[in-house]
């Protein structure tokens, strides 16, 4: 949702609406009996990439997404796209085959869908999932004394724009690509297994975009470590050569007054804190007996993980060295 439009919608009521408008979160919850809720979520945009079949696969990684990261599993999902009437339908059969490639690979299916013509194509899902009502990971859970973990490296807007400029390795795009397409659906299942308590996916409002939210929703500050934030291969060449992205901009204006810089953290730092990722990981709240917990089984699937602050107590966002 556009933020300078969250104000002219109402928070819906209803008894069975157990995460809706009243706390944006990632997905909506709908609670259908007492141990049965259905997740909703709905993503899509223009191509990333220019291989037809990778730009629908990374569409449905990215929103099935929401799902997992409300603690869900999808059980299906329809397309949503928006296509010039002159695209080779070869093109067209491409993205709709790479999305419907990925649904299946996370055990759900596509169910329909509804497509218009316009002029700059755009591709993504209406994705349905369940969770259990008592088992609702949202933003709102962050508790002081956990452990702030990421599941991915940061830094893919920065490289598909440094492309679409003709000024990105070729290798760096093809591991921001893979990145994109790794599924949030196995570590979303091994932090339900340690206990997080709070999850959301990093998109389109970048790091400090959604742990503004988890914050402001825990009502909690967060430590960030600059340090040991991780870039993709590429990310900070991009930074050095003054890559920028029109959303990283938009996201340090709605976010930066609730920022506070320690002396002596890198300034270019904020170029990947706030870029705008597509199909991006988890950032988890965990206590530091579940993250010792989940950094092994992380480990013994052969996933990183990253640990790269902490929740305290008060409010905002410190960014440290």
């Amino acid at each position: 949702m556009l933020r300078p439009l969250s104000r002219l919608f109402s928070a819906a009521s209803h008894p069975g609406l157990l995460v809706g408008l009243d706390r944006a979160d990632d997905a909506a919850v709908y609670r259908l009996a007492p141990d049965l809720a259905v997740v909703q979520t709905v993503d899509f945009f223009a191509p990333v990439v220019d291989d037809p079949w990778t730009y629908g696969a990374i569409a449905a990684v990215n929103a099935m997404s929401d799902v997992w990261a409300m603690g869900g599993e999808v059980l299906f999902a329809l397309n949503i796209a928006a296509l010039p009437d002159d695209l080779d339908p070869e093109a067209a059969a491409a993205i709709f085959r790479g999305g419907a490639e990925m649904v299946a690979q996370a055990g759900a299916v596509i169910a329909g869908g509804h497509t218009v013509y316009d002029r700059e194509p755009k591709y993504g899902l209406c994705v349905t999932g369940t969770v259990h009502p008592e088992r609702v990971i949202t933003k709102a859970g962050a508790q002081p004394g956990d452990l702030l973990l990421l599941t991915k490296p940061l830094g893919s807007g920065l490289i598909v724009t440094a492309a679409r400029n003709g000024r990105a390795e070729a290798i760096w795009l093809n591991s921001a690509i893979e990145w994109m397409l790794r599924m949030n659906r196995h570590p979303s299942h091994l932090a339900v297994a340690a206990g997080v308590h709070a999850m959301t996916d990093i998109t389109g409002f970048g790091l400090l975009g959604h742990a503004d939210e988890l914050a402001r929703h825990s009502g909690v500050g967060l430590r960030l470590r600059a340090a040991s934030v991780p870039a993709m291969d590429g990310a900070r060449a991009c930074i050095d050569m003054g890559v920028g992205t029109g959303g990283g901009e938009r996201n340090r204006a709605f976010v930066e007054e609730r920022v506070r810089t320690a002396a002596g953290v890198d300034p270019t730092v904020f170029e990947l804190l706030y870029d705008p990722q597509t199909s991006g990981g988890l950032l988890l709240s965990i206590s530091p007996a579940g993250a010792e917990e989940l950094e092994t089984r992380f480990a013994a699937s052969g996933m990183p993980l990253w640990r790269i602050g902490e929740v305290l107590p008060g409010a905002g966002i410190e960014i440290v060295a």
